[in-house]
């Protein structure tokens, strides 16, 4: 894999490529002294994931590696999971991580986030042939810019081809900016009397659309964001106080975020 010319690659450079379908892109790039495992922790979003080095080894759970449970993609799409999967990190690895907005999923991938937390289902799939020449270019291409380009154009292409039957209910889609502007700490009969639906039909579409309940995306959602507060905690070099943390973030007691 090339990377830009006379420079150290960056570990993480991130690209808004399509603000309110995708939350966040990053490539990356990292070498270690050996292999460790990573753990991928639980998010509100699909997980897409193109490996421009060797495919990505993973599992829903560590007793999983090494095992006939055990995938390697060039490609992952994962779908919203409440548990964290286990990645193995060979010493040696690039590549770039999309976060994409479950409601919007269909539009983006031609399919919902229920059909792809089908058992079984890899990148390849769901997109196509179409999204392993994307890699090898991406692969291939010297610059990051080069390749969030790339990557753009693929994007935007799809969504022009995606049929107009694909958009999602306005009720869904306010239910979901609420959540995400309160951290996830909206209780269900709020959240349906603020998209005028009742907590049964509210919940009935969220498990239709999005194959969890709403309960369960807030605790996602108010998750990520406690996760995102750490990140910028440790990044800023700060004490950590995870009790506090916890307690800014709207759980009882730090036992609760350990869980």
């Amino acid at each position: 894999m090339a990377d830009d010319a006379g420079a150290e690659a960056p570990a993480h450079v991130r690209a808004d490529l399509l603000p309110g379908l995708v939350a966040s892109t990053v490539g990356y790039t990292s070498e270690e002294p050996e292999e460790r495992l990573h753990r991928g922790v639980p998010s509100p979003w699909l997980t897409i994931v193109l490996s421009l080095d060797e495919p990505i080894a993973w599992s829903e759970d560590a007793e999983g590696l090494g095992t006939s449970a055990e995938r390697r993609e060039a490609v992952v799409v994962s779908p919203l999971h409440t548990r964290a999967a286990m990645v193995r990190m060979p010493r040696r690895q690039a590549g770039l991580q999309l976060a994409v907005h479950p409601l919007h999923a269909r539009r983006l991938l031609g399919a919902g986030p229920v059909e792809l937390a089908g058992r079984g289902v890899t990148g390849l799939d769901v997109l196509g042939p179409s999204i392993e020449a994307l890699r090898q270019r991406l692969a291939e291409t010297p610059t990051w810019a080069e390749r969030f380009a790339l990557l753009q154009t693929y994007l935007r292409d799809r969504l022009d081809r995606a049929p107009r039957s694909s958009g999602t209910r306005p009720e869904l889609e306010e239910a979901w900016r609420w959540l995400l502007c309160s951290g996830g700490r909206r209780r269900l009969d709020g959240l349906a009397g603020h998209v005028a639906l009742s907590p049964r039909h509210l919940t009935t579409l969220f498990a239709r659309e999005v194959g969890q309940p709403p309960q369960r995306v807030a605790r996602l959602v108010r998750f990520d964001a406690t996760s995102r507060a750490l990140a910028g905690v440790v990044a800023a070099g700060r004490r950590t106080d995870l009790a506090a943390l916890a307690a800014a973030h709207g759980y009882a007691d730090q036992s609760h975020l350990g869980r």
